[in-house]
């Protein structure tokens, strides 16, 4: 008998990748989506996986609703993807970003251990949670210093997990991912925006890129390698709690270089009257421009995972590096732009 999976947060990013990969490993999936009046599936139909997995609405605020689903699915393990995913918005909206992204957690895992603790459960934890860190690299033994409501909030959810695991012996699992991108991100995001601003500018539909703080630093990988770690920790016989990441760091910078050069232009950085912008090389056009208004109003600055210990126990290692994976986005959004197709 094939095993069931519970996915929240199914239409996002990780949610599409994972329910491909619970697929090819036979598994009967289930992706939990709040009811709203349009829901963006344009995810699940790029990678073909949108007429093969089941939807199911539930809403992380409604204890209730989510009690009723899960007993009417069986899962046998449930993957919490589900957040207001968005640090700067979690500044605007802090309650509503604690409400799904912290207590939202606790509701599924009083859920399940109400109806017996049998049920495998994995929390998307996030690197967002060490914040103003205290040592280089971050491993699952750095101390946190969230530096912003969602991963403030993030961290409750971590924690309520640990405690759920420890006093209720359930089978749970926080994944500790770095960021982690892909064609599938959304435009919100800064690698995306980045890689569809190169695309729109090739194909002659903006002129510039708009950012931020482009010296922030991140270990980035790709989202297709990191949904493989989450299952595997939850077919690990001891729940445990892993750093998800590349091991390497690069700032927005550099992926705003690696982003041209994909399309062979050279970005120069020069500053004018005290402004930043970066140059193509050869035209001398300004092709990125930094606006303050985009910063944090608390950043963190830099970012570096250790998944050693994931190697070891769970046999995970990224497959794709930062290089390709600039690369495949840009070329994606490239596709997109000259056929005028995207919706997300």
């Amino acid at each position: 008998m094939n095993k069931k999976a519970l996915i929240t947060g199914v239409s996002g990013q990780d949610g599409a990748y994972l329910s491909n990969f619970l697929l090819s490993k036979g598994y009967e999936v289930y992706g939990a989506v709040r009811r709203t009046s349009s829901i963006n599936t344009g995810r699940l139909y790029e990678l073909n996986v949108l007429d093969k997995i089941n939807l199911v609405t539930m809403d992380l605020a409604e204890i209730t609703n989510i009690q009723r689903v899960i007993e009417e699915v069986e899962p046998d393990e449930i993957y919490n993807l589900a957040a207001q995913s968005f640090v700067q918005t979690s500044f605007d909206q802090p309650i509503y970003t604690s409400e799904i992204d912290a207590l939202g957690v606790t509701r599924i895992l009083e859920t399940i251990r109400i109806l017996g603790g049998k049920i495998k459960f994995y929390q998307a934890s996030t690197s967002e949670m060490f914040g103003k860190v205290i040592e280089s690299p971050q491993s699952e033994k750095t101390a946190f210093y969230p530096r912003s409501p969602y991963g403030v909030s993030k961290l409750y959810g971590h924690w309520i997990t640990v405690n759920y695991r420890e006093a209720w012996d359930i089978h749970a699992c926080s994944g500790i991912l770095f960021n982690h991108e892909s064609p599938l991100r959304g435009t919100e995001f800064v690698t995306r925006k980045i890689s569809l601003g190169v695309a729109e500018i090739i194909k002659n539909k903006k002129t510039s890129i708009s950012l931020g703080n482009i010296n922030a630093e991140r270990d980035w990988g790709f989202a297709g390698d990191y949904v493989k770690a989450m299952w595997l920790m939850l077919q690990n016989d001891q729940a445990n709690d892993y750093v998800i990441a590349s091991g390497e760091s690069h700032s927005v910078r550099k992926f705003v270089e690696k982003a041209f050069n994909v399309v062979d232009i050279q970005i120069e950085w020069t500053i004018d009257n005290k402004a930043e912008t970066g140059r193509c090389k050869k035209s001398g056009k300004v092709l990125v421009d930094i606006n303050k208004n985009y910063n944090r109003p608390s950043e963190t600055d830099h970012l570096l995972g250790d998944a050693s210990k994931a190697k070891k126990d769970l046999n995970w290692e990224p497959k794709t590096n930062f290089e390709e994976l600039v690369e495949m986005m840009v070329k994606k959004d490239l596709k997109r732009v000259e056929s005028n197709s995207y919706s997300f």
